[in-house]
């Protein structure tokens, strides 16, 4: 995992039930998944807009990212699983691409 996923991992974990009016991550947790699902469905839309428009992309992936790990936390998904499967998609990945050549 890179360094500063690991990072932002860590920090929205150290939300919960941390005070809502200092924290807008706490804020969301205490909103419940629901919210945090609405959420990240909000900014996967303001992120295709953002595509088809070619206008803050970078922006708008961070938050989609960041809305992404506040949800999993949220639903009680743990990253680090996610993370193993990625890596053993991208080693399944990467041995088709090598066997078809």
């Amino acid at each position: 995992m890179s360094e500063t996923i690991e990072k932002l991992v860590k920090t929205i974990k150290s939300r919960k039930g941390n005070d809502v009016k200092s924290s807008y991550t706490s804020f969301l947790f205490s909103k419940g998944n629901d919210y945090c699902l609405n959420k990240l469905k909000e900014e996967v839309a303001e992120l295709e807009n953002a595509i088809k428009n070619n206008r803050n992309i970078t922006h708008e992936i961070a938050d989609v990212i960041y809305h992404l790990l506040v949800t999993l936390e949220s639903a009680g998904i743990n990253f680090d699983d996610i993370e193993y499967l990625v890596i053993i998609l991208s080693t399944i990945m990467l041995t088709e691409i090598t066997n078809n050549k």
